[in-house]
Order: C-alpha cells, then structure tokens, then sequence
C-alpha cells in the first residue's frame, strides 16, 4: 500500500512538472487573451507578455516584462523598465509561443485576464464583432476557429453584408465543399453579379467532384459578370481539376478555350502541369 501511494505521489509530481513547463508549440494566432511567452534569449530571459485582438490594430501583444525561471522551476519576474502600456501589432506568421500556465501567474504578479481587457470585449457578442473577428481569423487561415465567429454571427443575421461569403471561405477551406456551395448559392440570390462569391462557389464546386457544374459556372462568370478579376485563376482552378483525373483530353481542350497557358501568373504552372500529365 505504501509503494502504492508512494508511485502515484511521484506520478502527480512528474505530471504537475510537465503541466507547468513552457511548450514553444503556439502559433499568435491560437494565442488569443492568453499569457505568452518567447523563447528565451542568450541569458535565458523569456519575453512575456499578453496577446489580444484589437478591432483597428488586429493581434496585439501587451508587454509585461521578462523572467527568468531558476534551478527549482521558480520563475523569477524582471519587470519591465518603462512604466504604462507598451503594445506590439502582431503579424501572423510561423513564430512559437509558449502559454503561460496559470501556476506560474502569482510569480508574474499578472491575473488570468487583465483589467484591461473588459473595454476590448464589450462588443464581443455584436454581430458586428462576430464577423470582423471571422474575417480576421478566415485572412489569419485559421479557418475552424473563424467559423465558431461567423456561425454565431449566422444565428444573429444571416442577412449581414458578406456574411455568407466568408462562411463559404470558411467551409472551403474545412474541406466542406457541400456546405460551401449551400451557403454560396444562397449568397448569390442576394448579391447575383458579385466575382468573389463565383470564384468561391466554383472552387467548391470543383472539390466537390462536382467539374461540370463548375464550368457551367465559369461560362456563365465569363458572359454575364463584368469584374473580370478572378477569370484566370477560375480557369487554373478547373484545369486543375482535369489534372486530377489525369483526363489529358480535356486538360488540353480547356487550355485551348480558356489560353490560360499565356496568363502571366498560371501559365508556368500550366507548363508544370502539362508536363507531369504527359508523363502518366
């Protein structure tokens, strides 16, 4: 019974341990009101601080200062030398972080949320707030994350401006083509000449297995929509799709009908692509 108890004291003690070590696993954005940490410098200082959404800045980190952790796991705060707010605009890119567990914030003198904090979130469950906070984490790829926002702001006003738009942005990105094409086919009955909202559809329409539809989408973009922006990659996209059935038939044929061989920013992927289906 003593060995017994002595295996699980021992076990509770590795794992506490482990739960209060920093992890460098986190990306800015999944880093949402959480305490964070960098990694630490050549005198094993780690940089921390608190990273929230600003509705006009985007990702913004709060500095608080540094701390060392010493030889018995004890972080050792260094606060920071200038007195009042010092922010940093994040951009999102392939930086980790580590999150601070909350073992560790009485050694920080920090709360779980700052004081702050509350004049950020007073607006947090308009629908307004839902979207941006969609259309943000959607432009940051965390697409699972922005679709929590959007499918709220659903729920308020499927209604709102380029809503369903960026819920299709959303599904397409999930691999979920037949919601995308849904919810994009909906957006279409309200905004019916909108290019953004085809290119979207068509893409869904492609990954859905679904290539014919798709050229019947594109043929109608091309006659009866006069934003001709997305008409090239629209075109990449469904011979993309030829590609992927290995049809050289049609992969040729669409080149044909479309030139998109001669476009400035696919036509070497269309050479790449030419080249490896002339292979199979």
């Amino acid at each position: 019974m003593k060995k017994l108890i002595l295996i699980i004291l021992l076990f509770s003690t590795i794992y506490c341990v482990a739960q209060d070590k920093l992890n460098f696993n986190t990306k800015f954005t999944q880093s949402e009101d959480k305490w964070v940490a960098f990694p630490a410098d050549s005198l094993g200082s780690h940089i921390f601080g608190f990273i929230y959404i600003d509705s006009q800045a985007g990702l913004t980190f709060d500095y608080s200062g540094s701390f060392k952790i010493n030889s018995n796991g004890k972080f050792i705060l260094k606060k920071k030398e200038m007195e009042g707010s010092i922010k940093h605009r994040l951009q999102p890119n392939n930086t980790l972080v580590a999150i601070i567990p909350e073992s560790h914030f009485t050694e920080l003198e920090v709360s779980k949320f700052p004081e702050w904090l509350k004049y950020y979130k007073e607006d947090e469950n308009t629908i307004e707030r839902l979207y941006k906070w969609g259309y943000m984490y959607n432009g940051w790829g965390e697409c699972a994350k922005a679709l929590e926002f959007l499918e709220k702001a659903n729920k308020i006003n499927p209604d709102y401006k380029g809503l369903r738009v960026e819920l299709g942005f959303s599904y397409n990105c999930l691999g979920q083509s037949q919601n995308a094409i849904n919810i994009l086919k909906a957006a279409l009955k309200i905004e019916p000449k909108d290019a953004y909202i085809y290119k979207e559809l068509l893409y869904s329409q492609i990954h859905n297995n679904q290539l014919n539809d798709a050229i019947t989408t594109y043929d109608k973009i091309v006659a009866e929509i006069a934003d001709k922006t997305y008409n090239a990659e629209n075109a990449y996209n469904i011979l993309a799709g030829y590609f992927s059935q290995k049809n050289l038939e049609k992969f040729n044929e669409w080149i044909k009908k479309t030139q998109i061989d001669k476009d400035k920013r696919f036509g070497h992927y269309v050479e790449r692509l030419k080249k490896e289906l002339d292979k199979k």
